[in-house]
């Protein structure tokens, strides 16, 4: 087969070249490697580099390449040396087979791209709200009326339906009491009475029943997600909607927001943050019911755009070293007399952040050599 020669590195000094790729190559790096279906570019520049959140700096390190994301299955990457200095060759296959190779796992992330929100929970404590359904139906299906509260809409808008999922808290602290008291004061509110889900499901999410919320902190944000979509055939109060689709039966207090038609990015650049955020923790798992998660598993760390958090910003998850008590040093039989002491943060992989909200962010765990646990520690991924 006949191919055309790129040099990703041609072009630059050598002892850049010798910097840039021969501090980060792997030492059991491979002479070449073909694309595959399924393959991600932080997969295969795990292969060559050390530090594969780093590809973008080397490969876009060469003009030629426009955009580094455009590589293919049946493309060969190959590890050649030019001027004494290593360098990474893309050699593209003449018939490309399928879609180009994406950073991260998209299609496993599409479902928190569209369908999930993370918002103030005051906003959606003051959302319309669906009151009723046609000829007294208890719950909406596809192609009937709802009757929604306290909505501004003219006839032809589409609206989302939204149901509240989690609530977000950092990890621990003093402030439970104050999340607590939030977290009630919207559940017992006016609209979350009878056939509410919010007294049905998400009162149960507050009551910290699941893993997700084994602890207690200040409160952050609200997860809710997408579960259909009304078009307003009748404006007042209440307003006259037709269901368009539902993933689930629509009930009487779930709540309406804008729709969002903004397309998302499927492409995104590794990064190290530029200053590291305070605090960072693993706070949630997209997954329920589970207590720990490992590679292309998403979770939500308490840090967001506000703290300078950007799509493609990757960190290292630490888990936070536990206090156990040194026994050589006071050897008393009394647990109140041990002498206790904090043992070093332990490394367990690498996270990379691909949605933002002003506080928290989506993450999809990219390797690790052990579980990541609630509480995790977000740091320099160096």
């Amino acid at each position: 087969m006949i191919r055309k020669s790129i040099g990703l590195l041609a072009g630059m000094l050598v002892t850049v070249a010798v910097y840039a790729a021969g501090t980060q190559l792997r030492a059991d790096h491979p002479d070449s490697y073909t694309v595959h279906r399924g393959d991600t570019l932080w997969g295969i520049s795990a292969r060559f580099l050390s530090k594969p959140w780093l590809w973008p700096e080397i490969w876009q390190a060469n003009p030629q390449v426009r955009n580094p994301h455009l590589i293919y299955p049946g493309d060969v990457l190959d590890l050649s040396f030019i001027n004494g200095g290593p360098s990474l060759r893309l050699e593209p296959a003449i018939h490309h087979e399928g879609e180009a190779i994406p950073a991260i796992p998209v299609d496993q992330l599409k479902a928190y791209l569209k369908d999930s929100r993370v918002v103030d929970p005051d906003e959606v404590k003051n959302a319309p709200y669906v009151m009723g359904f046609e000829e007294g139906d208890l719950t909406g299906t596809s192609g009937r009326n709802i009757y929604v509260r306290n909505l501004d809409a003219q006839p032809g808008q589409r609206w989302a339906i939204v149901r509240p999922t989690h609530v977000f808290r950092t990890y621990g602290g003093d402030e439970a009491q104050e999340s607590d008291e939030m977290a009630a004061n919207i559940a017992e509110s006016d609209v979350a009475t009878g056939k509410s889900p919010w007294n049905e499901e998400w009162k149960t999410d507050i009551g910290n029943s699941r893993p997700n919320h084994a602890f207690r902190g200040k409160t952050l944000a609200m997860e809710v997600t997408v579960i259909g979509t009304a078009e307003v055939l009748r404006g007042g109060d209440p307003s006259t909607l037709l269901l368009l689709s539902s993933i689930m039966e629509i009930r009487a207090g779930d709540r309406l927001m804008p729709v969002n038609d903004s397309p998302y990015d499927p492409y995104y650049y590794p990064h190290p943050p530029k200053t590291l955020p305070a605090n960072g923790r693993v706070i949630a798992y997209a997954q329920e019911r589970l207590n720990q998660v490992g590679p292309n598993d998403v979770v939500v760390l308490s840090i967001g755009s506000k703290d300078g958090v950007d799509n493609g910003t990757t960190f290292s998850l630490w888990q936070p070293g536990e206090q156990v008590p040194d026994d050589v040093a006071h050897s008393s039989w009394s647990r109140y007399n041990h002498k206790f002491v904090t043992l070093p943060d332990e490394y367990v992989g690498h996270v990379m952040i691909f949605r933002t909200f002003d506080r928290v962010s989506y993450g999809v765990v990219m390797d690790g050599l052990k579980p990541v646990k609630m509480g995790a520690l977000a740091k320099m991924p160096e």
